[in-house]
């Protein structure tokens, strides 16, 4: 049996608010949707859900707000098996809330309210510290304070622990404060907007990540959406190929990724073959509606991954 991970997550939590839409109004202009979604979210709380589901033991580290949301999230997180010990409510903030918008192919476009996500504080890392300290893999995003994420980063590799950022939503960043970072794991367009560099093709996904390696982080791995993946290194780049499937909501397929990708690294499972199942698993998290309920528990992924492979 595989060795089972531990997981800590420190990150947003959000409550996502899913819209599916033929059309996007226009400036002014209402229309009428086809249907709605209301579901827990947030890049840390999904890639927390896919680590549990994936079999991994999970602790959380974030905020929430002083509204009806607040509450709900901790509890959510209980109902997942996810220790939410070092989940707590800001007085006065709202909780961070995410309005989807559902195109009929799939494509989804995101805008983010971090509300009580950004009182979460590098004081709040150390109050958490034993926690982090048990971890086998620390996983970050930027759905949280980028003060927050440097001070996380700082801390794991003071301790030896490996240690995941999804630089999402994309913003310039200081390279240097990442030097030596496990692995940085951004989509293309958020590649873009870190490196400056164009990423349209995998050629240009190659030339982006050399330039993220060049700068001291260990490893990046560049998700493709649909073509699958880049996993580059000092010792070159490689293209890892998707699976088909049929996707309805791409919503938090990247997050899918990183969850999943944590736990089978830290179960031993090799690098390369840890990237092709964290591909499968984002692919098969876009055949269902919304974020944690679209994603597979480990049981009907293996099933998937025995009948694929």
């Amino acid at each position: 049996m595989a060795k089972r991970t531990r997981i800590a997550v420190v990150g947003s939590a959000n409550i996502d608010l899913t819209t599916f839409s033929n059309q996007f109004p226009k400036p002014g202009e209402t229309i009428f949707g086809q249907k709605f979604d209301l579901g827990f979210g947030g890049k840390g709380a999904n890639q927390a859900v896919a680590a549990r589901l994936c079999g991994a033991e999970v602790f959380m580290v974030a905020r929430v707000g002083s509204d009806l949301f607040g509450p709900a999230t901790i509890e959510n997180f209980r109902k997942q098996g996810i220790d939410p010990t070092h989940v707590k409510q800001v007085e006065g903030l709202s909780s961070g809330v995410a309005p989807i918008f559902v195109e009929p192919s799939g494509q989804n476009r995101i805008l983010v309210v971090k509300g009580a996500n950004d009182a979460l504080k590098p004081a709040d890392v150390d109050e958490a510290a034993n926690v982090l300290k048990s971890a086998d893999c620390i996983v970050l995003q930027f759905e949280i304070p980028i003060e927050t994420v440097y001070y996380t980063v700082a801390f794991a590799r003071k301790h030896g622990i490996r240690c995941i950022v999804n630089p999402a939503p994309a913003q310039l960043i200081d390279i240097a404060a990442l030097k030596d970072l496990d692995y940085l794991v951004p989509n293309e367009s958020e590649a873009e907007t870190i490196s400056g560099a164009r990423v349209k093709t995998v050629d240009d996904a190659k030339s982006c990540a050399e330039k993220l390696v060049g700068g001291g982080i260990r490893r990046v791995i560049i998700t493709l959406g649909a073509n699958g993946s880049l996993l580059s290194s000092k010792e070159g780049s490689e293209h890892v190929a998707p699976y088909q499937v049929k996707s309805v909501d791409s919503t938090g397929a990247g997050d899918a990724f990183i969850g999943s990708f944590a736990v089978f690294l830290g179960e031993g499972i090799p690098e390369r073959e840890a990237v092709r199942r964290a591909n499968l698993y984002a692919g098969l998290s876009t055949t269902g509606i919304g974020t944690q309920k679209s994603f597979y528990d480990r049981a009907r992924f293996d099933a998937e991954w025995s009948s694929r492979s």
